[in-house]
């Protein structure tokens, strides 16, 4: 193929996303892998997420997991109040609430009625928070591992909030028993086709529109600071400003990405935004190419598939973490802008 049309980003970006869309009929339909392909393509956007704060803008956030988790129990809490009768008790509570002797639904609760307000709040809960993160992180001139540390506690400060309300928030067990999403005749069921094209299509408009972004004017200078961030600061920009308009962008689209996931996990759970998911983020992101859209969105699909494929293989069944973590550091030493730089060389 013509190595211009390598060049064309958005060209590639598009090609990419049309062959995800033959994945089902590869697969035949099999419910089992066509839920996990639809798990590997949302955990694929997390990473994007990061990409754009950390690789566009050299915010190296800790606590990424955090918006992903709040987007998920966001989705999970509109989806949990339309189950079945047999899964709530009396008066639609759901059903961690009785067991808990909660005898009316509390007020935040109420709003999840909605599925739009519920899809919203997806976004805009994660994104509000990163809004009061970045004004206190970068008001301060707040930089390097210190926005890591920070980040990181911030998120371990939410999911020991969540672990601890068992009462209003499942704790341990998470949200459980939800109800299958239907928009209007559409049923999207977890393990078929329906689920996973939605999520393609979802997955399609945000990284497109990410990928806009990073070409933007906004995007540039994201750039910028991340090259330089006191040359960006004398020549007249808003450092705190922009860096916190990337932290929100990075938000949405974790959030997106953890409402996707609960539709197909079909639960929400508090590990989805504890420290383990967040680590993994990063090495998603430094094996693909923190630095492109499309290297961290692939890079997260290999990684994750890696980890299935060999956790359920018989030779790999108790080495499969020691292969993965050697797979990290060669890709560290020898490819240190990750498969999308090995990509960039081999195009020139």
């Amino acid at each position: 193929m013509n190595k211009k049309l390598f060049k064309n980003t958005y060209v590639l970006y598009g090609i990419v996303c049309f062959l995800l869309f033959f994945v089902p009929l590869i697969l035949k339909d099999d419910p089992f892998y066509i839920n996990k392909s639809s798990t590997y393509i949302c955990l694929g956007l997390l990473a994007v997420s990061l990409s754009i704060s950390w690789g566009y803008t050299g915010i190296l956030n800790l606590g990424n997991a955090v918006f992903f988790g709040l987007g998920s129990y966001c989705m999970a809490m509109s989806l949990k109040l339309k189950t079945d009768a047999v899964h709530t008790g009396s008066g639609g509570l759901p059903d961690f609430m009785v067991w808990n002797n909660v005898e009316k639904l509390p007020w935040f609760w109420e709003p999840f009625h909605s599925l739009t307000f519920g899809i919203m709040a997806g976004i805009f809960v994660p994104v509000l928070l990163a809004t009061i993160l970045g004004f206190f992180i970068f008001r301060g001139r707040i930089a390097g591992v210190y926005v890591a540390i920070i980040t990181l506690a911030v998120m371990i400060v939410v999911y020991l909030l969540i672990m601890d309300q068992q009462r209003f928030t499942g704790g341990f067990n998470g949200i459980t028993d939800l109800f299958v999403l239907r928009m209007g005749d559409l049923e999207f069921d977890a393990y078929g086709s329906s689920s996973y094209y939605l999520i393609l299509l979802v997955m399609t408009v945000v990284l497109f529109i990410s990928l806009l972004i990073t070409k933007s004017r906004a995007g540039l200078i994201f750039q910028a600071i991340r090259d330089d961030e006191n040359r960006v600061r004398f020549l007249g920009y808003s450092v705190g400003t922009y860096k916190t308009a990337a932290m929100c962008v990075s938000a949405a689209i974790a959030g997106i990405a953890g409402m996707l996931y609960t539709i197909v996990m079909e639960f929400a759970s508090p590990t989805f935004l504890a420290v383990p998911l967040s680590l993994s983020i990063v090495i998603w992101c430094a094996v693909g190419g923190r630095q492109s859209l499309m290297g961290s969105f692939l890079g997260a699909i290999i990684i994750t598939a890696g980890q299935g494929f060999l956790s359920e293989s018989e030779t790999f069944l108790h080495t499969w973490t020691l292969v993965m973590g050697l797979v990290f550091i060669l890709s560290v030493l020898f490819l240190p802008k990750g498969l999308a730089g090995a990509f960039d060389k081999l195009t020139k």
